[in-house]
């Protein structure tokens, strides 16, 4: 395999998967990267987005690639599309470990989004402990971030306290990561905004760890 895997998942619903694996794809063909992403999701959010940005032509689709697969053959799928693209990622269902242990084997890096909330950190432990028992490293992505906050400085304090990588660049809560995602966009699409930067800072950041691990 040539391709780095990228492994979204977290076991608490709603707390945004979807949005940054969509919006990570969207970053890495921004830097010219073939990516391919798999849905293991029974919901099928990613696939639906792909397919309205299909459907749409809301964005380029050349270099960008999209599967879905069961969890078990999660593997199969992955040692595929790591032979022809340089980033496969993939989004899991938030459910128990053995739907989440197939894709965290395979990960290079599992990317753990954080929506603002003491209950999503909580959630965040039994991922943690699970990508540890499989020997990967985790980062910690706070998602729909409020500036300025009581509680968004308590969940950033206490995640620190978790023992994993916490990523530098946080993703505001904006209504424009919902319209795009709607319009099988991402974020970074189009003009520039507050949250391209934030979009192409995550980016950057994970192909660093990627390039480093």
């Amino acid at each position: 395999m040539t391709g780095h895997v990228i492994t979204i998942a977290q076991q608490k619903g709603g707390s945004g998967k979807t949005t940054v694996s969509a919006n990570l794809a969207v970053g890495f063909l921004r830097q010219g990267q073939k990516v391919a992403i798999v849905d293991i999701d029974p919901q099928g959010s990613l696939g639906r987005w792909f397919m309205t940005r299909v459907d749409t032509q809301a964005g380029p689709v050349e270099n960008f690639e999209f599967a879905t697969s069961s969890a078990w053959g999660i593997t199969y799928e992955v040692r595929k599309l790591c032979d022809s693209h340089d980033i496969v990622i993939i989004d899991t269902p938030p459910k128990a470990d053995s739907d989440l242990r197939p894709a965290l084997r395979v990960a290079d890096l599992v990317v753990v989004p954080v929506s603002v909330s003491h209950v999503d950190l909580w959630a965040t432990e039994g991922v943690l402990d699970l990508a540890r028992r499989e020997g990967k490293e985790a980062m910690i992505v706070l998602n729909r971030a409020r500036k300025n906050t009581r509680l968004g400085s308590d969940v950033a304090q206490a995640a620190d306290k978790l023992l994993a990588r916490i990523a530098r660049t946080t993703l505001a809560n904006r209504v424009v990561y919902a319209e795009a995602l709607g319009q099988g966009r991402g974020a970074a699409e189009g003009r520039k905004t507050p949250a391209q930067a934030e979009v192409d800072a995550l980016t950057a950041e994970v192909a660093e760890v990627l390039a480093n691990g």
